[in-house]
């Protein structure tokens, strides 16, 4: 039996997205670091119903130096020692820190990080693994990677918007807890 996986987003999935709050719009320091209602829990009900979270996300605010990769690195360390705090668990951080400009493979909408990810962690299949987005750039990535795309309502996507979208979620819910829930009883 192969390991199960749940792929997420960062900003608008698990924290609260930082656009219109901070003064550039980016998650730079821990104390902006909010996480979204029911997010710890999620972790937790993933960790115990044996699935493995990966987090895969765009974090160009490296590449526009409004903050170090070294400064990200803490940031996240700081998220997984929260998450592990209430019992989840982070199996793995892929993050490009491009600029949309550098056109790189990596940077989503393309899937390069989940290839990162998978060669990281010796994944051998993504088939019936999920990836969970607040937008299409992360519908269109997950898909392009091969996997069942969920996006959430908690983020950056009114659920209205995904009438013009070209790529289309395999399913939409609310937060990251239903999202999880919706995966752990296995209904996509």
């Amino acid at each position: 039996m192969s390991v199960k996986y749940i792929f997420l987003d960062r900003d608008g999935v698990i924290n609260a997205d930082a656009a219109g709050v901070t003064k550039h719009g980016y998650i730079t320091r821990w104390e902006d670091f909010y996480f979204l209602p029911g997010v710890l829990e999620s972790f937790k009900k993933a960790a115990e119903a044996g699935y493995k979270c990966v987090v895969i996300s765009n974090q160009q605010g490296v590449g526009k130096g409004y903050h170090s990769e070294a400064e990200l690195f803490e940031l996240t360390e700081k998220m997984k020692r929260a998450i592990k705090a209430a019992g989840g668990a982070v199996a793995g951080v892929f993050y490009c820190v491009h600029l949309d400009a550098d056109e790189c493979g990596c940077r989503k909408p393309e899937a390069g990080l989940f290839h990162q990810a998978q060669e990281g962690l010796n994944i051998k299949d993504m088939r019936g693994k999920y990836y969970i987005g607040d937008t299409e750039r992360d519908v269109q990535a997950g898909q392009k990677a091969g996997l069942k795309t969920i996006l959430v309502l908690s983020g950056k996507t009114d659920i209205r918007d995904i009438e013009e979208w070209e790529w289309r979620p395999d399913h939409v819910c609310k937060d990251l807890l239903s999202a999880v829930e919706f995966v752990i009883k296995g209904e996509l």
